[in-house]
């Protein structure tokens, strides 16, 4: 028999039977490495899968684990390539063909996807699951090549800790597209930034007579520091000291607060208030504020040394309002958006578009149409929209 030519092509012969021609298969050519990468996503349509699947989840209330190989190491000894087809190897073996994988960081770092994992008995699904990948990489690499494998796990939905064992905190592993953006958001991004120094600059210049105003104003009625410090969550989680003049005694109770933005965000508050003259999503009558503060909470001014937030780069001029810790803890999953796809600001929509009136879901939404709907104009409307928002609004406690 004439060997085959090409072994990329099939060799075929002609057979007759009867009064017909059959094309018959003798020899079929050897797996090319190549094509063992065919059921392995490209990193552009693996990482787009990763956030529709995020995004499915938020909805469904199941978790979703992405485990990732990194095999970057694999550079220091020369053999990547083996690595490589064998990460590829044990992904296939190990997956459902439901499950996707592709690379999460082209020919470095292969992703997989489970998806629908209830919450019932979710870890210990999770936790086969795992096993099953880890068996697969000893059988699909030689040992030399498996020490420089490193498998994560990274576990979206419900409370669960991530690999960080940060709970309830969002892994920002699941959010590739907040990372990937085009050339042109980015610049947006930039001129952002240098709107938000430009701007806090000049308020801090411009409006540094009444900071001393007001400074001394709190000092004389009530004992205690001028400004206010509180640790807050910033984009992706991340803490830093947010600052206001103060408007409380100090030594407050912070249950207070605690359970009552507990309710708020659960839905249970039903926004009655007395004398408020309609629904208000925000504590009236707090006992812990001070005659002056309930008049600097009400215009606004005790927001004002947030300007120095913007200028160290914690804020922003525009964005969602930052959620203390305890706050954040009480979110639903699609609540969480709200801190991962914007730098907290001091306004946003929700500030424009009904303040305390609105309801704690409602404000989450104004949120997350304003990253969707993101450009520099709406962050100059937003801003121009401001100042009437807090003289002629009645909203504000």
């Amino acid at each position: 028999m004439a060997t085959n030519p090409n072994p990329a092509t099939p060799e075929v012969r002609t057979i007759t039977s009867g009064n017909r021609r059959l094309r018959q298969i003798v020899a079929r050519p050897s797996l090319n490495p190549s094509d063992m990468m065919q059921k392995i996503l490209s990193e552009e349509i693996f990482l787009g899968m990763l956030c529709l699947d995020r995004k499915r989840a938020e909805r469904s209330g199941k978790r979703l684990l992405l485990l990732l190989l990194d095999a970057e190491d694999a550079t220091k000894n020369g053999r990547k390539a083996e690595v490589l087809k064998g990460l590829v190897r044990a992904a296939n073996a190990a997956r459902r063909e439901t499950d996707p994988a592709g690379w999460y960081a082209h020919d470095s770092v292969l992703g997989i996807i489970f998806t629908e994992i209830e919450a019932l008995d979710g870890q210990a699904t999770i936790n086969k699951l795992v096993d099953k990948v880890r068996e697969a990489l000893v059988l699909n690499l030689a040992p030399v090549d498996l020490s420089h494998v490193h498998l994560t796990t990274h576990v979206f939905g419900g409370d669960s800790n991530d690999d960080q064992g940060r709970r309830g905190l969002a892994n920002p592993t699941f959010y590739p597209d907040l990372f990937n953006q085009e050339d042109s958001k980015k610049t947006s991004r930039s001129l952002k930034r240098a709107m938000d120094i430009a701007g806090s600059l000049l308020a801090l210049v411009f409006l540094s007579p009444l900071f001393i105003l007001i400074a001394v104003i709190v000092k004389l009625t009530s004992r205690g520091p001028v400004l206010f410090k509180q640790e807050r969550l910033g984009q992706f989680g991340t803490t830093f000291t947010f600052l206001k003049f103060r408007s409380m005694y100090v030594n407050n109770d912070l249950k207070i607060h605690q359970e009552f933005m507990k309710r708020v965000i659960s839905g249970d508050h039903d926004g009655e208030a007395e004398g408020s003259g309609g629904p208000v999503y925000k504590m009236t009558n707090d006992p812990r504020v001070t005659r002056i503060g309930r008049i600097l909470r009400r215009t606004s001014l005790d927001e004002l040394p947030q300007f120095l937030n913007v200028l160290a780069g914690d804020m922003s001029l525009v964005g969602p309002r930052p959620p203390l810790a305890y706050e954040y803890e009480e979110y639903d999953v699609w609540h969480r958006r709200r801190v991962l796809e914007a730098k907290p600001g001091i306004t946003g929509l929700w500030q424009v578009r009904g303040r305390s009136r609105v309801r704690f879901d409602d404000m989450v939404r104004l949120d997350l149409q304003y990253v969707r709907e993101w450009s520099l104009w709406l962050d100059l409307r937003i801003l121009l929209s401001t100042p009437g928002a807090i003289v002629f609004g009645d909203d504000a406690f």
